[in-house]
């Protein structure tokens, strides 16, 4: 792992420490970086300047850079002058014509200059992409590029050629927007007489627009799904298959199985696009697969930051709760928030189900109802329903028009889970204690 912070303007406190942590979480652990010593420190870049100096100086020896001391006065005007002539705005290359004893003395004087690399100004350059396949570039359009800025920092394109080399990196996979940058790359490797490594341009993440993904218009870090409740699973899952496909139907894989599947030879060209329903569907499915034990002990996480925090729940009752939501949850906190009645009795009801379905007679039979429930020591699912359906069958109704306003009793709610597993969740005394609250409190 390489922190590249050679833009200091750009640089946020507390972002490398957010960055680990977020690595952490999701369970890709990197074998060595900051905090990892191993054999190819420093893993920082602004603690690299001078192997960056070394290797910008030996370019400038061997012909193949530039001392530039344009002021930024000058390079302004001169992009103000091509800009009006509809030109490319690239460097007009005054400075590479200056005889090498000038510009020796004047850079040794202190005056202030940049390095810029010396850009072949004709034919084209030709590099193989895993991605994108055989890529061209045309020399004489690309910039005679900043490589040491005045500052003693390196810009990206030289820090990244210089650590990658000397970090022996076997393959530089990075977004389609650094391709033009590529051949800049590939002549900074001749240059040193460096071998080259593999590239692989991958397609742009796009929001839904087709535009870019990007901070203004939505979430774009790790930190931010994590807080509302997406798994690392589903995260890393829904991740990989942004612009690659194993091939077939199957899309759930574990992090483990994604390693063993996956290839940029199946990465495709075109940008994927951000869809956060399939990052929620991804969600839902990983969140199924879990263990009743990994359930509880999310459950339990998620309550300890709930309105019923204080309250006490046993694991089989957690377990009992997580069974009936459990084709109904697609994060953890649906388990409390689409089923609180699991840990609090209702203090509200529905009240399109309670214009529908509770009639003036309901209270007498939910009454007769409890009184049912009663003569049983511990009612099972099937003790519950015979019960509804003779008291229904007593009065002449509908089991529904027992069922809806039972429900409505114990839960608030006109939708949810079985209805007779949520009796047996609650136990008979909860059961009837819901039940005589209803008939209390609805008038």
């Amino acid at each position: 792992m390489r922190i590249e912070d050679t833009d200091q303007s750009r640089k946020v406190e507390g972002a490398v420490d957010n960055l680990i942590a977020a690595l952490h979480w999701a369970g890709i652990e990197y074998d060595e970086g900051p905090r990892k010593v191993g054999s190819f420190g420093p893993y920082i870049q602004s603690e690299r300047l001078d192997i960056y100096r070394h290797h910008a100086q030996q370019l400038v020896e061997d012909s193949n850079a530039y001392y530039c001391f344009c002021t930024t006065e000058r390079l302004e005007e001169m992009r103000k002058k091509l800009a009006a002539e509809n030109l490319s705005q690239s460097y007009d290359r005054h400075c590479r014509s200056l005889p090498r004893e000038e510009s020796h003395t004047r850079a040794v004087a202190g005056e202030r200059h940049v390095v810029r690399m010396k850009m072949p100004l004709d034919g084209d350059l030709a590099f193989e992409d895993i991605v994108r396949g055989n890529v061209s570039f045309a020399l004489n359009l690309l910039d005679d590029q900043v490589l040491l800025k005045s500052d003693g920092f390196p810009t990206y394109h030289l820090a990244v050629v210089v650590d990658d080399h000397l970090m022996q990196i076997s393959h530089v996979i990075r977004g389609e927007e650094w391709l033009s940058s590529t051949p800049k790359h590939v002549l900074l490797y001749k240059y040193f007489g460096w071998e080259l490594p593999h590239f692989a341009h991958l397609p742009l993440l796009l929001n839904p627009d087709k535009s870019k993904l990007s901070k203004r218009q939505g979430d774009v870090a790790v930190e931010d799904y994590r807080s509302k409740g997406f798994l690392k699973e589903a995260i890393v899952n829904f991740a990989a298959f942004l612009g690659w496909n194993p091939g077939g139907e199957r899309e759930i894989y574990s992090i483990d199985e994604l390693v063993k599947e996956f290839s940029l030879e199946r990465v495709g060209k075109t940008g994927a696009v951000f869809n956060l329903e399939k990052l929620a569907w991804f969600n839902e499915q990983h969140l199924r697969a879990k263990s009743d034990t990994e359930l509880v002990s999310m459950l339990r996480n998620e309550l300890a930051t709930s309105p019923f925090a204080a309250k006490q729940y046993s694991d089989g009752y957690l377990t009992g709760a997580i069974a009936a939501m459990r084709e109904r949850a697609s994060f953890v906190q649906d388990f409390v928030v689409k089923s609180p009645y699991f840990f609090e009795a209702p203090t509200h009801y529905d009240e399109e189900i309670l214009k529908r379905r509770w009639k003036p007679e309901t209270p007498n039979h939910l009454r007769a109802l409890a009184l049912e429930f009663s003569l049983h020591e511990k009612p099972s699912k099937e003790e519950y329903e015979s019960a509804l359906h003779r008291i229904a069958e007593k009065f002449g109704l509908k089991n529904a028009d027992m069922i809806h306003p039972l429900r409505l009793a114990v839960s608030g709610m006109g939708v949810g889970p079985g209805l007779y597993d949520i009796l047996v969740i609650l136990g008979k005394q909860e059961t009837i204690s819901r039940i005589e609250r209803a008939v209390t409190e609805i008038k």
